[in-house]
């Protein structure tokens, strides 16, 4: 068929065909092609964790400052797909009415502003093909970083004190005027738990009734661990689970993970950006 009667037919200009034809070697969709390469690599560096956001500023480490747009539109032609997070359901906090209850301090202070000012904690669980891994872990307010973290077969009450003192380990010292934040659970009302923070004269903090925003960040990081250490993915033995956890929280969240809420820093870089002001 004649070039311009085919255009003519289709509804386009001969320019325009031509230009068609040399599409692929614009500027623009050579340098898209070299960026696929590095998206897919910070991607896969992110255990596929990472959307556009945080791909863009990890791009941006490495000299490459592209938009968050275009990061997007190159993600979903290579379908790219970030892990999603799920709900959990089933719930660790089990009350005792007959232990007291700390008052909520939380709410009376402002967001800190330095590590160990602030430190929250929570229970989790995991299932596993052996049955549940409970796990307990403290995190810094302020950086978002995981200080402590330990994990056990039951609900005991040692599993947050083993938490705790590997989350005292981990600073080296006692930290001076710290709030320490948790839910309502019989393992943070009881009197070996409260006396360990006495002793170190922690003052204790706990969520209002049945309220889980109190604790938020640690609700997050939850979500986070399940979905991006776990994802669909139940492990076969509570051993697999516990050097998944170990994995992904010591060689991945706090030295590697880009937070949004820290600027897009990881809790350590975050921590030494502190230190070093």
């Amino acid at each position: 068929m004649n070039l311009s009667l085919a255009c003519k037919t289709l509804g386009v200009s001969r320019s325009g065909y031509h230009a068609h034809l040399h599409k692929e070697h614009r500027p623009r969709r050579i340098q898209d092609a070299q960026l696929v390469d590095e998206i897919r690599t910070a991607f896969t560096a992110s255990r596929r964790t990472y959307g556009s956001p945080r791909l863009m500023h990890s791009l941006r480490r490495k000299g490459l400052r592209h938009g968050k747009n275009r990061i997007t539109r190159i993600m979903r032609q290579q379908q790219l797909r970030v892990l999603q997070k799920r709900r959990f359901i089933p719930r660790t906090t089990l009350a005792d009415k007959a232990s007291p209850v700390a008052p909520n301090l939380l709410l009376e202070r402002p967001a800190p502003t330095r590590p160990d000012e602030v430190w929250v904690t929570d229970i989790t669980y995991l299932p596993t093909g052996e049955g549940w891994l409970y796990l307990s872990a403290e995190m810094d307010l302020c950086s978002r970083r995981i200080l402590g973290w330990s994990t056990l077969d039951s609900l005991d009450t040692a599993l947050p004190s083993h938490a705790l003192e590997r989350a005292l380990q981990t600073r080296g010292s006692r930290p001076n005027n710290l709030l320490h934040h948790s839910d309502r659970g019989c393992q943070y009302t009881s009197a070996g738990f409260r006396r360990s923070l006495h002793l170190r004269g922690i003052t204790q903090s706990m969520s209002r009734k049945a309220n889980c925003y109190d604790n938020a960040s640690m609700e997050s990081f939850w979500a986070t661990l399940k979905a991006e250490c776990f994802g669909s993915t139940v492990p076969t033995t509570r051993s697999q689970a516990r050097s998944m956890v170990f994995d992904y929280i010591e060689t991945f969240y706090n030295p590697v993970r880009l937070h949004s809420a820290l600027g897009f820093q990881s809790p350590v870089d975050f921590e030494n950006s502190i230190q070093n002001n």
